[in-house]
């Protein structure tokens, strides 16, 4: 089976970052910090920015954050997006800071008056709205007899109709829950549906481990089937994490390579270095990377100097002793202690 045609969709702007169109998947995050405390989160997202993350998101509780993000907007490189629930003035207050991009959520801001006064704002600034259905904060007045991902595609449905009826176009669309099979449900029925770029994950989907799992499962098969222009993994630890799982995902399907991939073997009984520890050490190394660079690291001779061979920069380890190949011929012969700094130099040579 081949990976489904990318979905055609509208490119819009946010900052100077396009979405959509033939632009690249773009990995965005969410500041976990008070936004109200200015230094605390441009400090966290200039820690994001170092790990790739392209467009960053905030949240804005009251109006003392909404106009924190004016100060906040200075300190960043990246565009910043205002994460707006209930209280439309602080959309508005937003826009004054200048923020490059709101998040509107159909459940708990609707009304026409207060949606057309943010979009008429946006307007004219020229920044886009993303429609962020939400599967726990859906509107109350949706058909009960619609199941649940049913019902957040009609949500995003009703709220495009109300952006469009205001001559409004710079729309992006999210449909997120907790459920994997709810979410891939509603992102499967609306891509056919609108034109617009669709933002995509899996929300509040837990801790770091189950987090990145759950994540993954959703993200995955969507991408694959070539639904989805801008990604976030949400998960309830360091944001950085959220990045770096992001771009793994992208890499695992050939979509984006920015940093190095890097293959090692599980381990077993054939095993007769500290394979593990050494893995590890390299890994935390290449995370100061961002160049594409395959890099294999295998622990035995059953399918070590295959899958070594077939990397960039790789290590067949043996006892004592591990073969280093380049591009697929043999260069060397290294000694176990060592394998880390061989390895990393020749990466940097790379």
């Amino acid at each position: 089976m081949t990976m489904n045609k990318r979905r055609v969709s509208k490119a819009i702007k946010v900052g100077d970052v396009t979405i959509g169109g033939n632009a690249p998947i773009i990995v965005q995050s969410m500041t976990k910090t008070d936004t109200r405390d200015i230094s605390a989160t441009i400090r966290q997202i200039k820690e994001l920015e170092e790990c790739g993350c392209e467009i960053i998101r905030s949240a804005v509780p009251d109006m003392e954050a909404a106009q924190a993000l004016a100060s906040i907007k200075k300190g960043i490189k990246i565009p910043l997006i205002a994460d707006i629930h209930f209280d439309y003035k602080l959309a508005l207050a937003a826009i004054k800071s200048g923020v490059d991009g709101l998040r509107l959520n159909p459940g708990n801001i609707s009304e026409p008056d207060k949606v057309s006064a943010v979009v008429s704002a946006a307007k004219e600034r020229q920044i886009p709205i993303r429609i962020g259905v939400n599967a726990g904060s859906l509107p109350q007045e949706l058909d009960p007899d619609l199941t649940t991902a049913q019902k957040m595609v009609a949500a995003a449905m009703g709220y495009i109709k109300l952006l469009e009826d205001l001559d409004f176009g710079l729309i992006k669309v999210s449909l997120k829950a907790f459920d994997v099979p709810t979410t891939i449900e509603a992102y499967r029925d609306i891509a056919d549906k609108i034109p617009y770029p669709l933002h995509i994950g899996i929300t509040e989907s837990g801790p770091l481990r189950s987090g990145i799992i759950r994540s993954v499962a959703g993200i995955s098969p969507l991408l694959y089937m070539g639904i989805g222009d801008t990604i976030r993994v949400s998960l309830s630890t360091n944001p950085v994490e959220e990045v770096i799982t992001a771009y793994e995902i992208l890499k695992s399907l050939d979509l984006r390579q920015r940093s190095p991939v890097l293959v090692s073997c599980p381990t077993c009984g054939r095993t007769e270095v500290n394979l593990i520890e050494i893995v590890k050490e390299i890994e935390e190394r290449l995370m100061k990377i961002n160049k594409p660079i395959r890099v294999a690291i295998m622990g035995c001779v059953v399918n070590g100097p295959g899958e070594a061979k077939d990397a960039d920069i790789g290590i067949a380890c043996g006892k004592g002793k591990g073969i280093l190949f380049k591009k697929g011929e043999k260069v060397g012969v290294v000694d176990e202690k060592d394998f880390v700094e061989v390895l990393m130099q020749e990466v940097e040579k790379f």
